[in-house]
C-alpha cells in the first residue's frame, strides 16, 4: 500500500501501563475509503488502538500517522478537527435530550461559538444545521423519532442514532467500537446495510472492532488481528479466518495440535 493510499499508519506504535504492555511495536495501515476490520481476543488492546487514535491515552514510542499528519502529539480535544471520530461500546448519546439534540450536539466541531451551543436547546430554531441534522435522521430512517427522548428508545434505536450523531463531524475515519454489540439479527443487518452505505456513497473510511465475526466478514474487505497489543495476522477476512496464529488466539490452544486432534 503507497503512502497515498493510507489513511492512517501505525508506525511503531507502544503503549504501557505500569509494566503492562497493552501496545507494542504495532504497524499497520488502513486504506483510505475502505472498512477495515480490527479483531482479537478480549484484552487483545482493540479498543486502547481507538484511545490511541483519539488521544485519550498518549502513545509512549512511535508514530499515529493520519491523511499524512503526525497526530500523536495533537491533544486530543483537537483530534476532531484533523477528521476522526468515533462511537463507543456503551453508548454515550445525552438520555435526556431527543434525537434531534443529540445529533446536533455532533455538529459542535464545525459549528463552535456561543450560537453552536444554543441549539441542543432550541433558543436558534430552523437554522440550516438543524435542517441538515434532520435529513441526516431521515436519511438513517430515524425521522420518526425526531422529538422522541433518546432514554425513551430501543436500544437498537439508540446505536443507530449514536451512528449518526458521530457522521455528523464529517469524519474523514470514523472508529466503530463494536457498533453490532447487543443488536438482534435484523438490527445488525439493517446496521450493517448503512455501514456500507457510509462507506460506499460518502467515501468516509472505517475502523471496526467487533467480535461478530459474520458482521467483520460481510462488511470488511481488509482485517486486522491482535493478540497481547501485537499484530497477528493482516488479510482477507478467509485469509485471517484460516490462519494458525488467529486459530490458536481464540481457541487458547496450540493450532498445530488442534489441526492434528481434530
Amino acid at each position: 500500500m503507497s503512502v497515498t493510499d493510507a489513511i492512517l499508519t501505525f508506525d511503531n506504535v507502544s503503549k504501557r501501563f505500569g509494566g503492562l504492555a497493552v501496545v507494542e511495536d504495532l504497524s499497520f495501515s488502513v486504506r483510505r475509503g475502505t472498512c477495515t476490520g480490527l479483531i482479537g481476543p478480549n484484552g487483545a488492546g482493540k479498543t486502547t488502538v481507538f484511545n490511541l487514535i483519539t488521544g485519550v491515552y498518549p502513545i509512549d514510542a512511535g508514530c499515529i500517522m493520519l491523511g499524512g499528519v503526525d497526530i500523536a502529539r495533537i491533544p486530543s480535544r483537537r483530534r476532531i478537527h484533523h477528521g476522526v471520530a468515533r462511537n463507543f461500546q456503551n453508548i454515550r448519546l445525552m438520555p435526556h435530550l431527543s434525537a434531534l439534540e443529540n445529533v446536533l450536539v455532533g455538529q459542535h466541531c464545525r459549528n463552535s461559538g456561543f450560537f453552536g451551543m444554543l441549539q441542543p436547546v432550541n433558543l436558534v430554531p430552523g437554522n440550516r444545521w438543524r435542517q441538515e441534522a434532520r435529513a441526516a435522521l431521515d436519511e438513517a430512517g430515524l425521522g420518526a423519532y425526531e422529538r422522541a427522548t433518546v432514554g425513551s428508545l430501543p436500544y437498537g434505536l439508540q446505536k443507530r442514532i449514536e451512528l449518526v450523531r458521530a457522521l455528523m463531524a464529517k469524519p474523514q475515519l470514523l472508529l466503530l467500537d463494536e457498533p453490532a454489540a447487543g443488536l438482534n439479527p435484523a438490527e445488525t443487518d439493517a446496521l450493517r446495510e448503512r455501514i456500507t452505505a457510509i462507506c460506499g456513497e460518502q467515501g468516509i473510511t472505517l475502523l471496526v472492532v467487533e467480535h461478530d465475526m459474520h458482521f467483520v466478514g460481510a462488511l470488511c474487505a481488509q482485517v486486522i488481528v491482535l493478540n497481547f497489543g501485537r499484530k497477528i495476522a493482516e488479510g482477507t477476512p478467509e485469509q485471517v479466518r484460516e490462519d494458525a496464529l488467529v486459530r490458536e488466539a481464540y481457541l487458547g490452544t496450540d493450532a498445530t495440535e488442534h489441526r492434528h486432534a481434530s
